[in-house]
């Protein structure tokens, strides 16, 4: 791995890495809270999956987490959203192409050569930061914004024995049932939509996924929130499966890192508590 930049912070370090990806064919960046810790130690590791447009760079600079992970022992970890550079394919908008991922492996030429982001979330980055940063990778948690919260919720759903925590902020919970999901898995994944249930956070539920609970917070003056995101559908589902579901209605926020940051504390607390016991 390349080093772009240090920093210290609240009693840790803030990094920001890059590396070469087997998995998408392209130079990936990430960016790795690390708290100060003894020598040997292994602190438990909270991912975090940015939003449309975003990059590694929207969370660590306006996510307001570091406080809360140095007070947590807990190393956060914040990937691009998409392959990016010479040859990788985009498109004028922004709801599709580069920085706009999906966390999905696309089927579809021209994406399928490089968005694989699915497999580069699930397998390919959490084995380079096992290797190279002090993560003890029995005590994951995972976490997203938007786009990031319906790819933090169909990762743990699909690898329920790797996360002991899962929470989400204003998250596309059914891309099934919304134009910005109708848009990506079509382009990405094609037309058969029974391909797309494995990147629904709802139908993985209805098709017997499961997660041991849920935090979900929503700003009620969200722009999106009946067009795209409809928490009401995620929690329909945690409540006929079961799932412990705690969906938070936030009076006058909205979709934006305003929105995130006031909560983003309660998040890391609540993971820490899980990564913990």
């Amino acid at each position: 791995m390349e080093t772009v930049s240090t920093a210290r912070a609240f009693g840790g370090t803030q990094h920001v890495l890059r590396h070469h990806s087997t998995t998408t064919g392209t130079g990936m960046v990430f960016s790795a809270f690390v708290p100060d810790h003894a020598e040997g130690k292994r602190l438990p590791v909270l991912w975090y999956l940015s939003g449309l447009t975003c990059t590694h760079a929207n969370a660590t600079d306006k996510g307001e987490y570091r406080r809360a992970c140095a007070e947590q022992r807990v190393i956060f970890i914040a990937p691009d959203t998409s392959p990016r550079g010479d040859g990788v394919p985009d498109v004028p908008e922004w709801d599709f192409g580069q920085g706009a991922g999906f966390y999905l492996d696309a089927t579809e030429q021209p994406w399928a050569g490089h968005f694989r982001m699915r497999t580069y979330i699930e397998q390919e980055l959490p084995a380079l930061i096992a290797e190279h940063l002090p993560v003890d990778m029995t005590r994951q948690g995972i976490a997203g914004h938007s786009m990031g919260g319906h790819g933090a919720l169909t990762v743990a759903l699909r690898n329920p024995e790797r996360f002991r925590s899962v929470s989400a902020f204003a998250p596309i919970v059914s891309p099934l049932r919304c134009p910005w999901g109708e848009k990506a898995l079509t382009g990405y994944l094609g037309p058969d939509r029974n391909t797309w249930r494995a990147y629904d956070a709802t139908a993985l539920i209805q098709d017997g996924a499961r997660v041991p609970e849920l935090l979900v917070d929503q700003g009620d003056a969200d722009g999106f929130l009946h067009e795209q995101l409809k928490p009401w559908l995620l929690e329909k589902a945690c409540r006929a499966a079961g799932i412990p579901v705690t969906l938070r209605m936030q009076p006058g926020y909205d979709h934006s890192y305003y929105f995130i940051s006031t909560f983003m504390a309660d998040h890391i607390a609540w993971h820490g508590e899980r990564l913990r016991n």
